[in-house]
């Protein structure tokens, strides 16, 4: 909701530039997708590395 308020006084106050910025936001949004699948991929390994070193301390300091 905020964006689009924002949004809103940018049109009022610089009409040209609001719509510019309305046309570009999906193209730059398209553009930046692969980064963000990228991100997720090396944020999933990086869980999955931590979990596998701390398994032996979590399966050491499990005390049934």
């Amino acid at each position: 909701m905020l964006k689009f308020l924002l949004w809103c006084i940018l049109l009022v106050l610089c009409w040209p530039l609001a719509l510019l910025a309305l046309v570009l936001y999906p193209i730059i949004w398209l553009l930046l997708l692969p980064f963000r699948i990228v991100g997720l991929t090396v944020h999933g390994l990086l869980a999955f590395l931590r979990a596998l070193f701390l398994l032996p301390a979590r399966m050491l300091g499990a005390r049934t």
